[in-house]
């Protein structure tokens, strides 16, 4: 490829996001791009385009821990032949300019326009993640077909492809999307630590909850693949059958919020749900829900269900995509099939009901969290990663300082 055999420490990595909205992607990639600066090995940029309307934002998270995007605005969820050419100009001329060893792509629009730039520039390493199952219920099948036949042609100009869970692999692998020495699982990484300290009861105060109330809650966007009716239908259920008094929370945004909150109308059960919108405190309500509910039709890892794991606060999610891979039904959490309202309501009150279970299953899923999605062990899988793919391109050695370093 021409590449230069000689680089200087230390080495260039442009990560690529297609945007900050609230969720998994964008605390892994925070994460990383802040890890891989600390040592002086590598220096990492964190590049992303714009929200989509009604979407909140990670961008202050991102500062917080030290990292600044770089923005480039035409890079967006939706497909516009214009702003995508653009974007796609874009990210040619910032690597050309940053000269990165390594693009590192998140997310399919960005993995489309950074995977061709980079290819276009030189660029000797290129990586991508796939985070969510992405192929299935979110769009059309004549679209769906499209972008399998995309990201085949994509996997040719990729040195590896990551997945999260074994689950993810085995559905790229059988769309045909790469070989499987290239599709390698890296499971998410995440700073747990403030999860082990939420406070109780101070969501319960704000809502004014008398103290036997039990509170089960979802966490999420307001959109249709996260299937929001199924959990109201089955809180319905549970106010219509249950003596145990109840309230539930819906904690998010998005396009559907409306037609959400005219559900729990139809529905009669306004005055036991609170919308709460985007939250910043959420160790402390993970810590005040008796459960956890996952209702979508399709899901990647969600962080959601690592969140409320490391806060000891029981899951019954439905079981799709990599959810099976992160609950063993029974012991770390509650798998229900997909749109089931009678089971997922059963499963609800099996933990409400039984106080023994409910923390013998909490205290599983924290010590299986904890040492399943660490930020350490997300930070060094990542490294050893970048560091096997420069030494296969031999792009590196151990210096005699003991840090890798080009020839």
């Amino acid at each position: 490829m021409g590449c230069e055999k000689k680089l200087q420490l230390p080495y260039r990595v442009a990560r690529v996001i297609t945007r900050l909205n609230i969720g998994g992607p964008a605390i892994h990639t925070t994460h990383l791009t802040e890890r891989l600066n600390n040592d002086g090995l590598f220096d990492s940029m964190l590049v992303c385009g714009s929200l989509a309307a009604g979407e909140g934002g990670m961008e202050d998270f991102a500062r917080q821990h030290g990292v600044e995007p770089f923005h480039i605005s035409e890079l967006g969820r939706e497909i516009s032949l214009f702003d995508d050419l653009k974007a796609l100009r874009k990210l040619y001329r910032l690597f050309r300019l940053y000269r990165p060893v390594i693009v590192h792509s998140h997310t399919a629009k960005a993995g489309t326009l950074a995977r061709v730039a980079a290819r276009l520039a030189r660029v000797p390493v290129i990586v991508h993640t796939f985070h969510g199952h992405v192929f299935s219920g979110y769009f059309s099948t004549r679209k769906t077909k499209l972008f399998i036949l995309i990201e085949r042609f994509l996997a040719h100009l990729t040195d590896a492809i990551l997945v999260l869970s074994p689950e993810q692999q085995r559905d790229i692998l059988g769309f045909g999307i790469g070989k499987p020495g290239k599709v390698k699982i890296v499971p998410l990484g995440i700073d747990l630590e403030p999860y082990l300290h939420g406070v109780r009861g101070r969501l319960r105060a704000e809502l004014g909850l008398a103290g036997d109330v039990r509170l089960i809650g979802i966490v999420g966007r307001l959109t249709a693949i996260k299937n929001h009716n199924l959990f109201l239908k089955a809180a319905k259920a549970l106010l219509d059958s249950s003596d145990i008094p109840l309230h539930f929370v819906v904690v998010g945004d998005g396009e559907l919020r409306q037609e959400l909150e005219d559900v729990t109308k139809q529905l009669d059960i306004t005055e036991h749900v609170t919308f709460l919108g985007w939250r910043k405190d959420m160790p402390d309500i993970y810590r005040d829900l008796d459960v956890l509910a996952l209702t979508s039709n399709n899901e990647g890892t969600p962080v959601t269900i690592i969140e409320a794991m490391a806060a000891g606060c029981p899951v019954v999610a439905t079981r799709v995509g990599g959810v099976p891979d992160m609950i063993q039904d029974g012991v770390t959490g509650m798998l229900v099939e997909p749109g089931d309202v009678i089971e997922l309501g059963q499963k609800v009150m099996t933990i409400l009901e039984n106080k023994e279970l409910a923390q013998k299953i909490a205290d599983a899923a924290r010590d299986w969290a904890l040492a399943t999605y660490s930020i350490d062990r997300l930070e060094a899988d990542i490294r050893k990663l970048y560091l096997d793919l420069l030494r296969a391109k031999g792009l590196y050695q151990t210096n005699i300082g003991g840090k890798e370093n080009g020839d």
